[in-house]
């Protein structure tokens, strides 16, 4: 698989974006992710994200061949912090949704989709770069030079407000 098979997320996509995302939480979870709000919501935040002049946000997908679905996606988010001695500019990158359909995996399609999105994260000025990943993607990652930290993740849900 070339990477000029990989194209820059559109607006458009945004349905498929989400089914993506919904094979990735299932294959985390170990079963199927409940149909709900969370896709409509996540569909209408992908509209207006991917149409953003200067994007925060970016996903790189494969097309599958038969024209009417994604074979596989990366998504990636810039964050702006304070900046530190290693990198004074403070921006990292986070790698999310990294998905490919059953269908079409062991193509590298996910390898071209990351190695994109790197490719856009390196044009913004972003030198660190993070992510979480399974145990089945860990491979990927370390193969394009990802290393597991000491940082222990910590994560507090705040609960929804009532109206």
């Amino acid at each position: 698989m070339a990477t000029g098979d990989v194209r820059r997320a559109v607006p458009a996509d945004a349905d498929e974006l989400v089914r993506l995302r919904g094979l990735m939480l299932a294959a985390m979870s170990g079963t199927p992710t409940a149909r709900g709000r969370w896709q409509e919501v996540a569909r209408d935040n992908l509209h207006g994200w991917l149409s953003e002049p200067d994007p925060w946000l970016a996903a790189f997908v494969v097309d599958a061949p038969e024209g009417t679905s994604l074979a596989a996606c990366a998504v990636g988010t810039v964050e702006r912090r304070l900046g530190g001695p290693d990198d004074p500019s403070g921006l990292v990158g986070y790698v999310f949704n990294v998905s490919t359909d059953p269908a079409h995996r062991r193509r590298g399609h996910s390898r071209a989709c990351v190695a994109a999105l790197l490719a856009w994260f390196r044009g913004r000025g972003v030198r660190r770069i993070d992510l979480r990943a399974t145990a089945a993607g860990r491979p990927l990652y370390r193969a394009l030079g990802f290393r597991e930290t000491a940082d222990p993740a910590m994560r507090l849900i705040l609960p929804a407000e009532v109206d």
